[in-house]
């Protein structure tokens, strides 16, 4: 059930990342040309942010695709872990851009030059038609998936640093101020430094086993004890096995002991309660128990 369901994942995105990789592609050829000719470091800035995007969208297709690979071999757990991985390179990519960025920002702010503000607008302004509809293909799966989150933020950000790229057009033309340009891609630094550290820090805790965000672990725990026959449980672990599957194993304490129907119909409950997938219990008596204060 877990391989079909990464399976049907990754077609119903597959159409949304090509969809994405194309768009953006273009759009970046289109913003490097014009940003040259127009001496606009707030275009270069929104071409190198969409660059790092499209990187970010390859890798993040490659893993889905990985995710439905069969375990095998010594990778008893498949592929499905490159998700949470490539959501790390996705967030050390944007901090790349950022440094990249500012570099540039930093050597206009000191030496303004002439910057056409009316190519500026027209170039940025196709951007955020471009980047809204790529956002709005991944707006329905970034719920429940990390990485598709990853990619509906990054176009839903360039959406906005686009449209800040047209203002510092339109001011530009109006005041003739150059200095606007770079400022403005210092604005765009925070905005992408803003919503990649909730990424980065989110994939890095998954990729640390740490309990998902969306799970109360006391909660969890509150539940199974609750079962019937269930006297104690202890060795409670819950971690993510890729962006979209959580595994869960537990140790529970039932002096009657148990049959299978209990344990297919908590393992059910778990899964439409918390949307935990993957779970096994070691059932114990209560006079084969060991009183754990850390892994037994």
């Amino acid at each position: 059930m877990a391989h079909t369901h990464e399976h049907t994942h990754t077609n119903q995105h597959g159409k949304a990342f090509a969809t994405g990789i194309g768009l953006n592609l273009i759009f970046v050829a289109v913003e490097v040309f014009y940003g040259l000719m127009a001496n606009s470091s707030a275009l270069l800035a929104d071409a190198g942010h969409n660059a790092s995007d499209v990187l970010g969208l390859a890798f993040a297709w490659t893993a889905a695709w990985l995710a439905t690979i069969k375990p095998k071999g010594k990778y008893t757990y498949g592929l499905r872990k490159t998700t949470i991985l490539v959501s790390i390179l996705n967030a050390l990519l944007l901090f790349g851009a950022v440094a990249a960025i500012g570099w540039d920002a930093i050597e206009k702010l000191q030496n303004p030059q002439p910057v056409g503000g009316k190519q500026v607008m027209i170039v940025a302004g196709i951007g955020v038609v471009i980047n809204t509809f790529t956002a709005l293909l991944f707006m329905k799966g970034q719920k429940h998936d990390l990485n598709i989150r990853g990619a509906f933020l990054h176009m839903a950000a360039d959406a906005a640093v686009s449209l800040g790229v047209v203002v510092a057009g339109l001011l530009i033309l109006l005041t003739g101020k150059n200095w606007i340009d770079p400022v403005m891609s210092f604005i765009i630094i925070v905005v992408i430094l803003w919503g990649t550290w909730q990424l980065f820090s989110d994939s890095l805790n998954l990729a640390l086993d740490a309990v998902p965000k969306n799970i109360d672990v006391e909660k969890v725990r509150s539940f199974i004890e609750s079962k019937g026959g269930v006297e104690n449980l202890h060795d409670l672990h819950i971690w993510a096995m890729s962006t979209t599957q959580i595994a869960l194993t537990a140790h529970l304490v039932m002096p009657n002991g148990n049959d299978d129907g209990f344990i297919t119909l908590l393992q059910k409950e778990l899964k439409k309660k918390f949307n935990i997938g993957h779970t096994t219990f070691q059932i114990e008596n209560k006079n084969l128990q060991q009183n754990c204060d850390t892994d037994c």
